[in-house]
């Protein structure tokens, strides 16, 4: 299913993938202002994830403060360090880009969590790694938006050590 949704993904156009990601920054932004939270755990892109660099130029204007998931060992949760935009950055063992100058900090209170796949009962399919889903075991557990292009919601189940998102934000929202 991973290679299915992958080839889809990669399928979009490059203007509809444009229009898409305005769409779901408009909608990210959006739900910052009634969330309100002050540190917000957000991606670097990879794989023809969306593209959310407009969300976190009006995030950071806005006064959030952004924070990028470090991997600093393969099977353990995420870790995180504070991120200013257009800061220099480096890619870590697993080709992820993170601010060069790492300043790590707490584990933010909401995640924008990349999607490969979603389903109607708000679990995600990401690459297989697992990093997620040890990060949201661990307490106290963030809130999460999931952000996927709507045509990846799949019919799939879930494991016992899957942990359901408390939202997902698509194009359509």
């Amino acid at each position: 299913m991973r290679k299915e949704l992958l080839a889809a993904r990669r399928a979009i156009p490059p203007e509809t993938r444009a229009q898409w990601d305005a769409d779901i920054c408009r909608h990210i932004v959006e739900w910052w202002r009634q969330s309100r939270v002050q540190a917000l755990g957000v991606y670097w892109p990879l794989r023809d994830e969306p593209d959310l660099s407009a969300a976190y130029a009006e995030l950071a204007r806005l006064g959030a403060r952004l924070l990028l998931p470090v991997v600093v060992q393969r099977d353990a949760p995420l870790e995180f360090a504070d991120w200013e935009i257009g800061e220099a950055m480096v890619k870590d063992a697993m080709g992820i880009a993170v601010p060069a100058q790492l300043r790590m900090d707490a584990p933010p209170a909401a995640l924008l969590v990349p999607c490969l796949g979603y389903n109607r009962d708000g679990f995600r399919l990401g690459y297989g790694g697992g990093f997620y889903d040890r990060t949201l075991a661990k307490a106290p557990r963030p809130a999460t938006v999931g952000i996927a292009y709507s045509c990846l919601m799949a019919d799939f189940g879930s494991d016992a050590h899957d942990i359901a998102l408390d939202r997902i934000i698509t194009e359509a929202l």
